[in-house]
C-alpha cells in the first residue's frame, strides 16, 4: 500500500488526489482559487469522454440500416454490431475499475481514451463485416477502462465539498443521460449529410480533445496500489456478466426457449452467484463488497439499473414509433428528443446542485422515477393519429425532467463514502448496473412487444385490412411496452423511497486522499 504526500506538504503541483488536491490552499488564496477553477475544467474533460461511451450506444444505430447496405452483412449480424459493444462493455466494466485502483485513475483513463479513437478509427474504415465487428468489440473492451477510471476521477476530485459535489455529479449525471438522446441526433445528421462513417470518426475528435484535456488538466493523483490480482473472481465476474448479456442479446433472434438465450442466461446467472462466494474470501477481491452492501451505495445501484431497464423503452420504442409511424427521418428524430434532453440537463443540474447537498438522494430518485413514470402512462396515449407535439411531446418533458432527478443523485450516492483506493469499482459498478439494465430492458421489452403484436393481429385479423391491423397492432405493442415501463419506474421509486437513508450524504474528509 502506498501513501501520498500528507496536506502540510502539498503545493498546487504535487498535492494528492485527482487535481490540484485540497493542500492547493497551502499556497495561499489565489493557488487555491486555481485549484477550484481547474477541477471544473478537469469535470469538462471527464463529461466529454463520459459523453463519447453513451453516444456511441445510440449513435451506430442509426447509421446501421446504411452499413449494412454498403457492406452487405446480413440483418441477423446487424445485431451483433450493437450487441458486441455491449457485451465488451458490460462484462469488462468491473475488471476496468479494479484496474483503475490497482494501476491508477488517470493512466487507465488515458488508455481508454486512446484505445476507444483507434477502435473507432478501424470501424469506420472496416470494409467488411468482421473489421466492424471487431472494432465495436475493441470500442466496448477500452470503453470498459475509460467509463469507470471517469466516474472514480470524478468522485475523488470533488469530494471534499457536498455542494460542488452534488453540482459536479448533476452535471456529470445530465451528459450521461442526455449522451443516448445526442447520439440518436448526431447519427443521423452525420448518415443522412456525410456518411455512416462519420458515426465512428467523430469519436476520434472528441477523444483528442479528451486526451489532450486530460494530460494538461488531470494530475497523477494517488499512486495506484501493488496488490495480487484477484484472478478468480476475474474469470468468473467477466464470463458471468459475458453470459447474461451475451444470453439477453440473442432473445430478440432466437426467443427465451433457446438454448442460446435461456443457457447463457443461467450459466452466467449462476458463475455471478460463484463470483460472490469468490469475493467473500478474497484477501484482495475484485469488487470489494463492502462497497455494494453500504445502504445508500447498494440502492444506488439497484435505482440505476432498474431505471435502466424502463429508460430504454423510451429511445427504443419511440424511435420507432417516430420514423415508422409519424415518417420522422433520423436527423428529425434526433431533434424530436432534444426537448427532453434539455428537461433531464435542468433536473440534473437542479437537483444536484441546489437539492442534493441538503435532503441527499432519497427525495430526489423516488420523484423522478414517479415523474418518468407519468411520462410514460402519457405514451400509452399515442397512436397513428396522434401529433408530435400534442401526443410525444408533453410526455417527453416530464420524463426528461424524471431522468433528472434520477440519474446525478444516484451516481452521486453510489460513490460516496468509498475509500479512495475502492474507488474504481465502486464506479465500475454503477456502469454495470446501467449496462445490465439496459440489456435486460432491451430484450424483455422486445420479446413483449413482438408478443402484443402477434396477439393483437390473431384477435383482429378478421375485421380490419392487414396493413391497418399491423400498424394497430404495432402502435398496441407499444402502449403495452410503456405501461410495463411506468411499472418498472415505480416499483424503482417505492424501492429507492424505502432503502435509501434520510438526509444529506456525509461528506469524507480523507476522500481526495490517496490509500494510506
Amino acid at each position: 500500500m502506498s501513501t501520498d504526500t500528507s496536506p502540510q506538504e502539498s503545493t498546487p503541483q504535487t498535492a494528492p488526489g485527482v487535481l490540484r488536491g485540497r493542500g492547493a490552499a497551502s499556497g495561499g488564496p489565489r493557488a487555491l482559487h486555481r485549484w477550484i477553477a481547474h477541477r471544473w475544467i478537469a469535470l469538462a474533460v471527464l463529461s466529454l469522454a463520459q459523453l463519447m461511451v453513451i453516444l456511441d450506444s445510440t449513435i451506430v444505430n442509426i447509421a446501421l440500416p446504411t452499413a449494412q447496405h454498403d457492406l452487405g452483412f446480413s440483418t441477423d449480424d446487424r445485431q451483433w454490431v450493437v450487441t458486441g459493444y455491449a457485451l465488451a462493455f458490460g462484462s469488462l466494466l468491473l475488471l476496468g475499475g479494479r484496474l483503475a485502483d490497482l494501476f491508477g485513475r488517470k493512466r487507465l483513463f488515458l488508455i481508454g481514451v486512446a484505445g476507444f479513437a483507434v477502435a473507432s478509427a478501424v470501424g469506420g474504415a472496416a470494409g467488411g463485416f468482421p473489421m466492424l465487428l471487431a472494432a465495436r468489440v475493441a470500442q466496448g473492451a477500452f470503453a470498459a477502462m475509460l467509463a469507470p477510471a471517469a466516474l472514480s476521477l470524478l468522485s475523488v476530485t470533488f469530494a471534499d465539498d457536498a455542494n460542488e459535489r452534488g453540482r459536479a455529479f448533476g452535471i456529470f449525471g445530465a451528459v450521461s443521460g442526455a449522451g443516448g438522446a445526442l447520439g440518436l441526433l448526431l447519427g443521423g445528421v452525420l448518415t443522412q449529410s456525410v456518411s455512416w462513417r462519420w458515426c465512428l470518426y467523430v469519436n476520434l475528435v472528441i477523444a483528442v480533445l479528451a486526451f489532450a484535456g486530460a494530460l494538461i488538466w488531470i494530475g497523477a493523483g494517488d499512486r495506484p496500489q501493488r496488490v495480487r490480482f484477484d484472478a478468480a473472481g476475474t474469470v468468473t465476474a467477466v464470463l458471468g456478466l459475458v453470459g447474461i448479456v451475451f444470453g439477453l442479446g440473442n432473445v430478440e433472434s432466437k426467443g427465451w426457449t433457446d438454448i442460446w438465450t435461456i443457457g447463457a442466461v443461467v450459466a452466467g446467472a449462476v458463475l455471478v452467484v460463484l463470483f460472490v462466494l469468490i469475493e467473500r474470501r478474497a484477501d484482495h477481491p475484485l469488487l470489494p463488497l463492502g462497497v455494494i452492501l453500504d445502504r445508500d451505495r447498494g440502492t444506488a445501484y439497484l435505482s440505476v439499473g432498474i431505471s435502466g431497464i424502463g429508460s430504454f423503452a423510451v429511445f427504443l420504442f419511440l424511435t420507432y414509433y417516430l420514423e415508422d409511424t409519424l415518417t420522422f427521418t433520423p436527423i428529425q428524430t434526433g431533434i424530436a428528443f432534444l426537448p427532453m434532453v434539455g428537461l433531464l440537463i435542468v433536473g440534473a443540474v437542479v437537483s444536484g446542485s441546489a437539492l442534493m447537498p441538503r435532503t441527499g438522494p432519497r427525495p430526489l430518485v423516488p420523484v423522478g422515477c414517479v415523474l418518468a413514470a407519468i411520462g410514460m402512462v402519457l405514451l400509452t396515449g399515442i397512436g397513428t393519429a396522434s401529433s408530435y407535439a400534442g401526443g410525444v411531446l408533453p410526455a417527453l418533458l416530464v420524463i426528461g425532467f424524471g431522468f433528472g432527478l434520477i440519474f446525478g443523485p444516484a451516481q452521486n450516492a453510489a460513490t460516496s463514502g468509498v475509500k479512495p483506493h475502492e474507488a474504481g469499482a465502486a464506479s465500475a459498478m454503477v456502469n454495470t448496473a446501467q449496462q445490465i439494465g439496459g440489456s435486460i430492458g432491451t430484450a424483455v421489452f422486445s420479446s413483449l412487444a413482438a408478443s402484443a403484436v402477434t396477439n393483437y393481429l390473431h384477435a383482429h385479423a378478421a375485421t380490419a385490412t392487414q396493413t391497418a391491423t399491423i400498424t394497430d397492432g404495432t402502435i398496441a405493442g407499444y402502449h403495452l411496452v410503456f405501461w410495463i415501463a411506468a411499472a418498472v419506474f415505480l416499483g424503482t421509486a417505492l424501492l429507492a423511497a424505502t432503502l435509501f437513508r434520510s438526509g444529506p450524504l456525509a461528506v469524507d474528509a480523507d476522500a481526495s486522499k490517496g490509500p494510506s
